[in-house]
């Protein structure tokens, strides 16, 4: 093919002449910056290539990185992953290899992504994700999407929203917005975790979390510095009744003092925001996770102490009564999982009660079937999304 062959086949010549035109309109100082950046808006964008790799999570544990490139740059993206992984949720595919990095390398999920998800990929448009999120699932044809790994489908998919934005020219935030449907963005209120308890901690305090919710903050920058503030009060909180050993950390950032309950725990909380001078403005928020220490058809909240005095062994309704008194005696705008995760009927029966926001998150396992159950009874009226889960039967434009 000649050049003028080319030229004739692509259209370019009305194409720079066209950016040409434009640049003397423009009076631009740099005709060449700005007929460069005329042509490419000028080309439709499209998936050039997609190189995984595996890298580090901020844990030290292995996860999915992706590069996606098209004609107007490389988008990156790379995968989060959290403690605990729900029985419902689709599956981060790992190697299972216990000599290396504990069985935790996901060298398979990034073999899938070069080898298999780009390939089918490649020539797609960015814009598309629907599209996109679609192709990955028929490729993986799996239930929880262990084929590809959910791992792999998911960093793929992100790096194609930034991509996708990209050729909009707008912020990541509006693309995901039009994308669902949505025109009126709402800044979300940050959650801070400020103590750590459950499973994941040393101490004897039976919930997972506790955190702090600055919801009369105008702006976000505002909302930092309140969250910012509420914590290092507290940490002084801990040091002067506890020690400084008290002041230790959990991998999410909150304190791990040795308390024993809840009430404790919420005390301390308080009076840290009570040396802010913000109270009001504050409110609180607890991750019960009361999965971990469910048994049966009750609830163990001594589940963590060597010496038990099976007190503290309730049935769903003492959970009920002890969540109305919290809600009565602390700030507390929000419980997430205050029940076990097959608890539905007191679950329903608290959330109708509507003391506070009741979030959903090892109740529902960001899976479509259980979403639709707990919409359908009003078993929670807030759901906590773990975009690497299963979403191949989720309408895109139902919420809460």
């Amino acid at each position: 093919m000649s050049v003028q062959e080319y030229l004739d086949k692509h259209m370019l010549s009305r194409k720079i002449e066209d950016a040409v035109n434009a640049a003397v309109r423009a009076k631009t100082p740099d005709p060449v910056l700005f007929i460069s950046s005329h042509m490419k808006k000028a080309v439709p964008s499209v998936i050039t290539k997609v190189k995984a790799r595996q890298i580090l999570d901020s844990r030290g544990i292995p996860t999915v990185e992706v590069d996606l490139f098209t004609n107007k740059g490389m988008f990156r993206a790379s995968v989060p992953s959290g403690d605990s992984t729900g029985m419902y949720e689709a599956v981060e595919l790992r190697d299972g290899d216990k000599g290396t990095y504990l069985g935790n390398a996901v060298t398979k999920a990034v073999k899938n992504i070069n080898e298999k998800i780009s390939e089918a990929l490649v020539g797609m448009d960015p814009t598309v994700q629907l599209q996109i999120d679609q192709a990955m699932i028929d490729l993986d044809k799996t239930e929880k999407k262990s084929e590809l790994g959910a791992n792999a489908i998911l960093a793929v998919s992100i790096a194609a929203c930034k991509a996708g934005a990209a050729e909009k020219e707008v912020p990541l935030y509006k693309h995901i917005a039009d994308l669902s449907g949505k025109t009126n963005s709402i800044l979300p209120v940050p959650a801070f975790t400020v103590i750590r308890g459950g499973k994941h901690s040393g101490n004897s305090m039976p919930i997972q979390d506790i955190t702090i919710l600055p919801t009369g903050a105008s702006r976000f920058d505002e909302a930092l510095q309140m969250g910012s503030e509420t914590y290092h009060h507290l940490k002084a909180v801990i040091a002067e009744k506890y020690g400084t050993n008290g002041c230790n950390v959990g991998e999410d950032g909150g304190f791990t003092p040795n308390i024993s309950s809840v009430r404790e725990g919420l005390d301390i909380v308080k009076e840290a925001i009570g040396r802010t001078g913000y109270n009001d403005r504050i409110k609180i928020g607890m991750d019960v996770a009361a999965t971990d220490f469910c048994i049966g058809t009750k609830y163990d909240l001594e589940f963590k102490s060597p010496n038990k005095s099976g007190q503290n062994f309730k049935s769903g309704e003492d959970m009920i009564q002890m969540y109305k008194e919290l809600c009565s005696e602390y700030p507390i705008a929000s419980i997430e999982d205050p029940f076990d995760k097959e608890d539905w009927e007191h679950s329903k029966r608290f959330c109708s009660l509507g003391l506070c926001q009741v979030v959903g998150d090892d109740l529902l396992m960001s899976n479509p079937k259980r979403m639709e159950r707990a919409m359908h009874d009003s078993a929670c009226n807030c759901l906590l999304l773990k975009v690497g889960s299963d979403k191949s039967d989720w309408n895109s434009d139902r919420s809460y």
